[in-house]
C-alpha cells in the first residue's frame, strides 16, 4: 500500500544538543577525529550498527539517552568544541593568489566520500571523494555533482563454494546526512531532461562536504515513467540503454541542476567520459544565451572543460551505437545546427568513418582543450591510445597530459594510532598542508619504539575487526560452531600482514600469489617468521571471469598450511578499506603493466606507515625508490603473458622470502625491527607530500582550473568575440588547408657539421587563400633512433623573410648540440592568437 503523502520526522534533540544536527549534515565529520568520536560517545553499540551514519543514529537513539547526555557537562564541552571547530573551519576563506579560479563544477558517475553514503563503487568513485574533501580544504569554489542511487552499487557475500552473490539494499535518503534541494516556494527543485518521446524529470539532493556543495540527481520520482524512475537504482548496472539515460542525467541534467540553483560553472571537469554529455549541453546554452553558432559555442564551451581519463584500455570505455544515439540526440541536430553524421564526428576519433561508434571519451576529447590520464605512465599510455584523434602529430605531442592521483591524507588516517603520533610530532600541518614536504620531515625525529607501537597497535585494530567480520561471514553462511570460532581466531597480531584488495578484474591478476601454492607454503610455515594475508575486493556482477577469480581464489585458501594465514573479507568497501589501509605491514599490488592507470591503495597505505610491494605501474613508476619499498620486475611488458605471470610470481616469491621476510624480523633486544622502522619513516617522509590530493588539486588549479578561466573568460569577452574569431578561422582553414603545402626545404649544412653549430633551415610554403600570418612553420630536429625516427625532438620556429605572397619564405636557425645523426623535418600549423596551445586535429601539414 502507498501512502497519501509523507512527513520527514526528524529527532527532537534538546536545545543543548542542537549543534549535533548540523554537525551531522556537513561530511566534514568524517576526517576530523574529534568529531566522528563524539557520535561515538552517543552509543558505540548503535553507532557501529547505522553504519557510522550520524543522522541515523541520532534518529536511532533514544530520547531519555539524549536528556541524559544534554545534561552531561563532558559531553556537552565536547559538542561545543566540535561546534566551533566546525564553524571556523567553514567560515575560513583559504583563497590564494594562485587559486584564483571561475566557480569549477565536477561530474562524476560515482563519490566515494564514506562508508554511510553507499553511492560508490571502486577506486575512481573514492578518488572523486578524496578530490572533493581536498577542495574544501583549499577552499576552492567547487560544486561537485553526481546521480543519488536508490541502491547504489551491491553488498558482497560468498556462498559456500566461494562464488560471489549480490544484495542490494534501498538507501534510505531521508536518514542519510543531506537535504532536498527546496524553491522559494518550499517544493522539491526539479530539473528536466528530453527523452525520446517523454520527459525523464530528477530532484536535487545537497551533501555539504566542508565548505562545498555536492548536488545528486534521484530520478526516482513518480511522474517518471517506471523505465526512467530506474535510472537511479543502480551503479553501473544495466544494458547500454540504460548506460545513455543515466550519462544523459549525470551530463545535461547536471548543468540544467547548476544552472536551476543560479550557477553558471566557468571550468566544468569531467571525472571520466560519463559525464561527457555536458559538453553538448553547455554548448546548447551558450547557443541561447550568446546567439553563438554551434562552433563558436563550441570554442567557448571547450575553453573551459577539463577531461580526466581513468581507463588505459579501448574496452573499458563507453561506446554507444549509432541508433542509440539517434533515439536520443535526434532532436538535437537542428537545434545545434548539426547534420546527423556531424553530430557523430564528435564521438568518433576519425570523423569520416560512418562505421565507428559514438566514443564518450572522444566526445570528451574533442570538447575539453584540458586533457590528463592519471599518472605519468598513464598520460603516456592514452596518449598511444588516442593518436589517431591527431594522426599527423608526433605521439608524444598529443595533447593529453597527467595528473597523478593522490589521497586525503586525513581521511585516511583518521582514528589511527599512527595519526595520534603525527600529531605528537609534526603538528598539525600534515592534516592542514599535506602536500607540503616540511610538514612530514619531522617524522625522523619519531622514535623508532613509539612508531612501532603505535603500528602494532593498528596492526591489532585490524585484526580484530577482521576476526569479527570473518565471524559474521561463518554466520551467515551457516557455518557450524566450530567453524565459526575457528573463524573468530583467525590471524596472529604480531605476524607480518600482508593486504591485497582490489576490484576483481583478470588484469589485476589476484592469483599470482598462489601461482605456485607449494613455494607459497612453504614461506607461510616457517615459525620464526609467520606471514599472513588479508584480501577483499568485488568483481563487477556481470564480470564471470572475475568472478571465478574470487571463487579460485577462496578454494586455493583452503590448503591447511593457509588456513587462518589467508582470509577473504567479503564486501570491501570505505570502512573495510580504512581498517586495511591503516593496519596492513605491507601492499601487495601486481597488475599487468600498463593497464593500471594509476592506483591509490598503496598511496594510503603510505600514509599509515605501510611499504608497498609493487610491479611498477601506474603510480609505483614515479614512487619507486629502494629505500621505500619493492618493485616486483623491472617494468617489463611481455607477448606472452603466461611466461611473464611466471617471472614475476618468482620475483614476487624472492622478495618475500629474502627482502621482505628478512627485514621485517630483524629485531633488537627491544624487539623493534629498526631497519623497518627506518623504511618506514623514509617512506612516509617522500611519498605522503607528493601523493596528497592537496598536491593533485593544487596541480589541477595550476595546469586547468586557471588556464580554463583566464581562457574561457577571454574568449567570452565583448560578446564573445574571440570566440567568434577562432571559429570564424577555424572555418576558414578548413576551406583551405588542402592548399597548404611545402614547396621546399633547404638547409646550409651539406650533410655535415660540428657539435655547437648553427644551421640556417629555409622553407618555401605555399599557403593558397590563406594569409602567411595564418600559419606558423617549425622545423622539428633531434637525434635519428634505430627506427629512422626523431628522438627526442626540439622545435624551432622559421620566421618569414619577405612580404606576404605565394610562395612565402621562411627562415631560422637549429643548433646542433650533440653528436650523432641528427635528422630535421618542417611543418605547417595553424596561427591565431586565441587559438587554444595544442594542435588541431586534422590540421597539420609536414613537407
Amino acid at each position: 500500500m502507498r501512502p497519501l503523502a509523507t512527513i520527514s520526522v526528524r529527532p527532537a534533540l534538546p536545545a543543548e544538543l542542537a549543534d549535533l544536527e548540523t554537525i551531522a549534515y556537513n561530511l566534514w565529520w568524517t576526517w576530523h577525529d574529534d568529531a566522528t568520536e563524539l557520535f561515538a560517545r552517543i552509543e558505540r553499540e548503535t553507532w557501529d550498527r547505522v553504519g557510522h551514519n550520524p543522522v541515523k543514529l541520532l534518529g536511532a537513539t533514544s530520547q531519555d539517552r539524549l536528556n541524559d547526555l544534554a545534561g552531561d557537562p563532558g559531553f556537552r564541552a565536547h559538542l561545543g568544541r566540535v561546534a566551533e571547530q566546525l564553524a571556523e573551519y567553514v567560515a575560513e576563506s583559504r583563497a590564494t593568489p594562485d587559486s584564483q579560479t571561475g566557480t569549477i563544477a565536477y561530474f562524476s558517475l560515482e563519490f566515494g566520500i564514506h562508508e554511510s553514503l553507499p553511492i560508490y563503487s571502486g577506486g575512481m568513485g573514492l578518488l572523486a571523494g578524496d578530490h572533493i574533501k581536498s577542495a574544501s580544504d583549499l577552499g576552492l569554489p567547487f560544486h561537485g555533482v553526481a546521480l543519488l542511487y536508490r541502491e547504489g552499487y551491491f553488498r558482497q557475500y560468498l556462498n559456500p563454494d566461494g562464488w560471489q552473490l549480490e544484495r542490494y539494499y534501498d538507501n534510505e535518503f531521508a536518514s542519510m546526512p543531506m537535504r532536498l534541494v527546496r524553491d522559494a516556494q518550499g517544493s522539491p527543485l526539479a530539473i528536466a531532461v528530453d527523452l525520446p518521446g517523454r520527459v525523464c524529470r530528477a530532484h536535487i539532493w545537497e551533501l555539504r562536504v566542508g565548505r562545498v556543495p555536492l548536488y545528486l540527481l534521484d530520478a526516482n520520482l513518480p511522474d517518471n515513467a517506471p523505465d526512467d524512475r530506474e535510472i537511479t537504482r543502480r551503479l553501473y548496472q544495466g544494458d547500454t540503454d540504460m548506460r545513455i539515460r543515466q550519462e544523459i542525467l549525470l551530463g545535461i541534467g547536471g548543468v540544467r541542476a547548476l544552472a536551476a540553483l543560479g550557477i553558471e560553472p566557468v571550468v566544468c571537469h569531467m571525472n571520466e567520459g560519463h559525464a561527457a554529455f555536458l559538453a553538448i549541453e553547455r554548448t546548447r546554452r551558450l547557443m541561447a544565451s550568446r546567439g553563438l553558432t554551434f562552433h563558436e559555442a563550441r570554442e567557448l564551451a571547450a575553453a573551459g572543460n577539463v577531461f580526466t581519463t581513468h581507463t588505459p584500455v579501448p574496452a573499458g570505455i563507453d561506446v554507444f551505437p549509432h541508433d542509440l544515439i539517434n533515439r536520443y540526440f535526434d532532436s538535437w541536430y537542428a537545434a545545434l545546427g548539426l547534420d546527423r553524421g556531424g553530430f557523430l564526428a564528435l564521438g568518433r576519433q576519425n570523423p569520416f568513418d560512418d562505421s565507428e561508434s559514438f566514443s564518450m571519451a572522444v566526445l570528451a576529447i574533442r570538447m575539453a582543450e584540458h586533457i590528463n590520464g592519471v599518472s605519468k605512465l598513464h598520460g603516456s599510455v592514452s596518449r598511444r591510445m588516442w593518436r589517431s584523434i591527431w594522426p599527423d602529430v608526433p605521439v608524444d605531442e598529443v595533447p593529453i597530459g597527467s595528473v597523478t592521483n593522490g589521497v586525503h591524507a586525513q581521511f585516511w588516517a583518521s582514528g589511527s594510532e599512527i595519526s595520534r603520533v603525527y600529531d605528537r610530532y609534526l603538528g598539525p600541518s600534515w592534516r592542514e598542508e599535506s602536500d607540503d614536504p616540511r610538514s612530514w620531515r619531522d617524522i625522523e625525529q619519531v622514535p623508532s619504539e613509539e612508531l612501532w607501537r603505535a603500528t602494532e597497535r593498528d596492526r591489532g585494530r585490524l585484526v580484530s575487526f577482521v576476526r569479527r567480520r570473518l565471524r559474521r561471514q561463518a554466520e551467515d553462511r551457516g557455518a557450524s560452531l566450530s567453524e565459526i570460532e575457528t573463524a573468530g581466531e583467525a590471524l596472529d597480531p604480531s605476524a607480518l600482514t600482508i593486504g591485497f584488495a582490489r576490484r576483481f578484474a583478470t588484469y589485476k591478476r589476484a592469483l599470482l600469489l598462489f601461482r605456485d601454492p607449494d613455494r607459497l607454503a612453504g614461506l607461510m610455515t616457517v615459525r620464526e617468521r609467520p606471514i599472513q594475508f588479508i584480501i577483499a575486493g568485488k568483481a563487477h556482477p556481470q564480470d564471470m571471469a572475475g568472478r571465478e577469480l574470487i571463487r579460485a581464489l577462496i578454494h586455493a585458501a583452503r590448503r591447511t598450511e593457509f588456513v587462518g594465514k589467508i582470509v577473504f573479507v567479503e564486501n570491501y568497501d570505505v570502512e573495510v578499506a580504512r581498517h586495511l589501509v591503516q593496519g596492513v605491514d605491507v601492499w601487495l599490488t601486481n597488475p599487468r603493466r600498463p593497464f593500471e592507470a594509476s592506483g591509490t591503495s598503496g598511496m594510503k597505505v603510505a600514509v599509515n606507515g605501510g611499504l608497498n610491494v609493487s610491479i611498477r605501474d601506474g603510480w609505483w613508476v614515479e614512487a619507486y625508490r629502494r629505500d621505500l619499498g619493492w618493485a616486483i620486475g623491472q617494468g617489463e611488458e611481455l607477448a606472452d603473458v603466461d611466461y611473464q605471470d611466471d617471472i614475476e610470481s618468482r620475483a614476487l616469491y624472492d622478495l618475500l622470502e629474502m627482502d621482505v621476510l628478512p627485514l621485517f624480523y630483524d629485531r633488537g633486544v627491544d624487539s623493534v625491527p629498526r631497519d623497518w622502522v627506518s623504511r618506514m619513516k623514509a617512506s612516509i617522509s617522500a611519498l605522503c607530500p607528493y601523493f596528497s590530493t592537496h598536491r593533485m588539486v593544487r596541480e589541477y588549479l595550476r595546469t586547468a582550473y586557471v588556464p580554463a578561466t583566464n581562457r574561457f573568460r577571454r574568449l567570452e569577452a565583448d560578446n564573445a568575440t574571440g570566440a567568434r574569431a577562432v571559429a570564424a578561422f577555424k572555418s576558414r582553414l578548413w576551406q583551405h588547408w588542402s592548399d597548404v603545402r611545402v614547396h621546399s626545404v633547404t638547409a646550409n649544412a651539406n650533410g655535415d657539421a660540428r657539435v655547437g653549430q648553427s644551421v640556417e633551415v629555409t622553407a618555401s610554403v605555399e599557403t593558397g587563400a590563406l594569409s602567411p600570418d595564418d600559419v606558423r612553420v617549425e622545423v622539428v630536429f633531434g637525434v635519428i633512433d634505430s627506427d629512422g625516427a626523431i628522438v627526442p625532438r626540439s622545435i624551432a620556429v622559421l620566421e618569414r623573410t619577405d612580404s606576404p605572397s605565394n610562395p612565402t619564405t621562411y627562415r631560422g636557425n637549429i643548433v646542433l648540440d650533440e653528436s650523432g645523426q641528427i635528422g630535421y623535418a618542417v611543418r605547417v600549423l595553424p596561427n591565431h592568437p586565441d587559438l587554444a596551445p595544442r594542435p588541431e586535429p586534422g590540421l597539420v601539414r609536414w613537407a
